[in-house]
């Protein structure tokens, strides 16, 4: 025991001439349970004072004063201790040496407490001394642990094991290291008061991932069965290392969605959600969900969850598209231009995914299919067949929109083909038309008479219409005029105006080439039925001399007046389309048509006899008879 060979030179050289009663014990004093401790004592007493039959010694517990009969744990005098330390303690010091340490065998947790000296010199030289050693009585070992373990700095943790029983000397080994990162183990003993304390110092770097982990100290005391260990859980702190959140998603609008954030982080962080520069939701948790319901396109966009505590900060965002139809596309204004104009007409409209723009002209498809939130359909010098209704389509995979203006072009007269002079029964008719925007003013002029033609007098009718853009003038001259070569002189002019322009153009006859080709193609059409009418005649002949196998047989037509009725009628339709009768005076060389006979077959017909077993009248009342080919 080194405690004890150093006690003694001390009381030499202790000065007596104090005389003052004086012990010396340390304060604090620990021990494994169930092992040994020794608690070193010296004490002092004036030194006028000579012991009385010996120096003697008592060992109090808990109180120092003996009238409050505190437990006696050793006494010098007799045996009788209290019974927590029969047979459990033993003086190692010589009392007449000033040496009163005190040995204490297999302690447990009861003992720990105070104990407090008594020397007993005899007569009425007893003196307690108020100073005391407190003993505290382990079952585990000691782990020095600091105040804050932070991430990625160095740690040393020291697991303590108290050497104060002379016949057993303790080790110390640390428990679960394996997971750490390059651990170092050291050892120590430390000396004070004149107690011993032996040390295991561990020193690694801990990682966020070390935080909550198990590390054990094991004190054990060879060739005995005692082991002591404790057990501590790493509390690391460090700053937010991870933040999760649902991944980019797609809503329709007008649904709800839940957004969900963990952070990881120690201690547990503010945890909040930003949209933009709008702080939504917080809370101090390791997770925050973010409800939005009844989705607008507006909350398109990013959202972030931010994690924040003393040691760091750390944030992730996540994307949320919110799909819809095409809103209604905006469109320019309908609008009237001039003929020859540039324009540019702009779609524009709002829709997730984006829209497809399609521009359409009167339901036809015109420029090009864009896929986009804008189009722009150019026209260059826009011309009267760009006039109407222009749509502008938008169509996703969620609907489709449209919006439409109107374009009004308008330009100077246009002459159209259908204008003409035509010979009618009372003259001369004269029709101009033509197309313009606005609708063009017609006038006729009448050059030889060097007259304007714009109202209704007696020489002449005339005759305005308006069609959409469309002006019809018409005008009927009254006198045929003076004949040109077998066709009456016309000298007719069409003028046509508006804002933008005049136009005037000479009126021709049409009559002579088109009804010409009318009088060719009625005699053509009249001598084509006749032959039809002899041909069917002889047809039905033919087949009566086949079936009655008499090649002479007469041929009998069943009604003669209708045949014959037929071709009167035909003569009289073509005398009508060459002028005969009709409305349109004879021109060219059909004009002595009228003058000219047909030629109809010669038939005989053979007075009243009627074929047998047929009636002499017919169902509409005419006779016939039979007729027998020459």
């Amino acid at each position: 025991m080194w405690c004890l060979e150093l006690l003694l030179p001390l009381l030499l050289i202790i000065n007596d001439a104090s005389c003052q009663w004086n012990v010396w014990v340390p304060r604090d004093i620990s021990a494994m349970t169930n092992s040994c401790v020794v608690i070193p004592c010296t004490f002092m007493y004036p030194s006028g004072i000579r012991p009385y039959r010996g120096v003697h010694g008592i060992w109090y517990f808990g109180q120092p004063y003996p009238q409050l009969f505190p437990p006696v744990v050793f006494k010098t005098r007799t045996d009788i201790v209290h019974e927590s330390y029969k047979g459990r303690t033993k003086l190692l010091g010589d009392l007449h040496q000033r040496n009163c340490t005190l040995l204490i065998n297999n302690i447990g947790a009861e003992h720990s407490g105070r104990y407090y000296f008594r020397a007993d010199l005899g007569g009425a030289n007893m003196y307690t001394f108020p100073d005391f050693s407190e003993l505290k009585v382990l079952d585990q070992p000691n782990i020095d642990v600091p105040e804050e373990i932070v991430s990625d700095e160095s740690l040393e943790l020291t697991c303590y094991a108290p050497d104060n029983c002379p016949d057993m000397t303790p080790e110390i080994q640390w428990m679960y290291t394996d997971y750490l990162p390059d651990p170092e183990f050291s050892s120590d003993y430390l000396e004070e008061s004149n107690t011993a304390v032996l040390s295991s110092t561990l020193t690694f770097t801990p990682r966020p991932m070390h935080n909550g982990q198990l590390l054990g100290c094991r004190v054990y005391y060879p060739n005995t069965t005692l082991v002591y260990e404790r057990l501590i859980s790493l509390d690391i702190k460090y700053a937010p290392r991870s933040v999760w959140v649902n991944v980019s998603s797609e809503v329709m609008e007008g649904s709800s969605v839940m957004l969900h954030c963990e952070v990881d982080s120690n201690p547990p962080p503010r945890i909040f959600w930003m949209f933009g520069d709008q702080e939504l939701v917080w809370d101090t948790a390791s997770n925050i969900s973010l409800p939005l319901d009844d989705v607008t396109p507006e909350q398109e966009g990013i959202y972030t969850c931010v994690g924040e505590n003393s040691y760091g900060v750390m944030n992730t965002s996540l994307y949320l598209a919110v799909k819809y139809p095409p809103r209604e596309p905006v469109v320019n204004d309908s609008m009237t231009v001039q003929e020859g104009t540039s324009l540019a007409l702009h779609c524009s409209t709002q829709g997730s995914p984006a829209p497809t723009l399609t521009w359409l002209k009167d339901g036809e498809l015109v420029g090009t299919i864009t896929a986009d939130e804008l189009s722009v359909l150019e026209i260059l010098e826009i011309t009267p067949q760009g006039d109407g209704q222009y749509r502008c389509l938008a169509e996703n995979e969620h609907g489709r929109a449209s919006s439409s203006l109107n374009i009004t072009v308008e330009y100077a007269p246009v002459f159209l083909e259908e204008s003409k002079c035509t010979v009618v029964r009372e003259g001369v008719q004269c029709v101009c038309m033509a197309t313009g925007n606005p609708e063009p003013t017609i006038e006729f002029y009448l050059p030889d008479l060097n007259v304007t033609i714009n109202e209704t007098d007696g020489r002449y009718n005339f005759y305005t219409h308006t069609d959409g853009h469309t002006s019809t003038g018409m005008i009927k001259l009254r006198e045929k005029g003076e004949r040109i070569d077998n066709g009456p002189a016309v000298n007719v002019h069409c003028s046509m105006y508006n804002m933008y322009g005049r136009e005037s153009v000479h009126l021709e006859l049409q009559q002579e080439k088109k009804y010409m080709m009318a009088v060719i193609v009625g005699t053509i059409g009249g001598v084509a039925v006749i032959a039809f009418i002899i041909a069917a005649v002889r047809y039905v002949g033919h087949n009566n001399k086949k079936e009655n196998g008499n090649p002479r047989q007469d041929v009998v037509l069943e009604n003669p007046a209708l045949y014959y009725s037929a071709v009167k009628k035909d003569k009289q339709n073509l005398r009508k389309k060459v002028g005969e009768d009709g409305d349109y005076q004879p021109v060219g060389s059909m004009a002595g048509l009228e003058r000219q006979e047909l030629n109809y077959a010669a038939l005989e017909f053979i007075g009243a006899r009627p074929r047998e077993g047929a009636s002499g009248r017919g169902d509409d009342g005419s006779n016939y008879t039979e007729i027998k080919a020459k």
